[in-house]
């Protein structure tokens, strides 16, 4: 496919155009379904568990026509999960959700599956996860551990195996020189704080590595995060 933006020259000036832009297939058919059950349920709650997309326009006009967020992008809880009862419509946004999230709603009763809006890419990274888990690799996932869609692939893959969450090649980087030597062992834990499963231990995890990602990052950086940690292990 041509990705190369549209150019466009009046009077000396050139504005440059992307080729593609607007929504992903992910996200307007979440889109799509969330105003999909607003049709649908009229008189009874609707709620988001966090933002469906970052973009204040679509958030706004959701939560004009009834929907509520069960929480911020960055975890924040402004519904107790108290609150909500097995009559509510929960809405699973593209990002998808965490297991802890999900057993919690099923739980009380809710039906997430109806409305369960999780892009299946994203579903795909799980299943890749889950894959690497079966033969024994330690899950490297790339994206920003605060982000929506990273905290739920984080909670579906540690369940597959241990794993780990890098932002970026700094990361990769400092990942590599604890797995050369170069760097103390339990530099780990304080480097990557929070961003490793349970009973992570670098001294075995980090011999049989695989590479995950979240969907919104760049290919190319998870590519070249994989070639560089494969080159590090030889």
């Amino acid at each position: 496919k041509d990705f190369s933006a549209l150019e466009l020259t009046l009077n000396k000036v050139t504005f440059i155009f992307a080729r593609h832009f607007g929504f992903c297939y992910g996200v307007e058919n979440a889109i799509e379904r969330s105003y999909k059950a607003i049709k649908e349920n009229p008189d009874k709650r609707i709620f988001l568990i966090s933002e469906m997309i970052h973009n204040p326009n679509v958030n706004e006009d959701l939560k004009a026509n009834g929907i509520q967020f069960l929480q911020d992008p960055n975890g924040k809880q402004l519904i107790p999960f108290e609150s909500i009862t097995k009559e509510d419509i929960v809405i699973i946004p593209a990002f998808g959700t965490t297991i802890q999230i999900e057993n919690r709603l099923k739980k009380i009763g809710v039906n997430i599956e109806t409305y369960n809006t999780t892009c299946p890419f994203v579903e795909k990274v799980w299943n890749r996860s889950e894959k690497l888990g079966e033969t024994e690799h330690t899950i490297i996932i790339h994206g920003k551990f605060e982000h929506e869609e990273t905290r739920a692939t984080f909670s579906h893959s540690k369940t597959n195996g241990p794993s780990l969450v890098l932002k970026n090649m700094d990361d990769a980087i400092y990942l590599g020189k604890i797995i050369q030597g170069d760097v103390e062992m339990d530099n780990f834990y304080t480097y990557f704080e929070g961003k490793y499963s349970k009973d992570f231990d670098p001294n075995k995890d980090l011999k049989k590595l695989g590479v995950v990602n979240q969907t919104t990052q760049l290919a190319s950086d998870t590519q070249a995060i994989s070639e560089y940690l494969k080159a590090t292990i030889k």
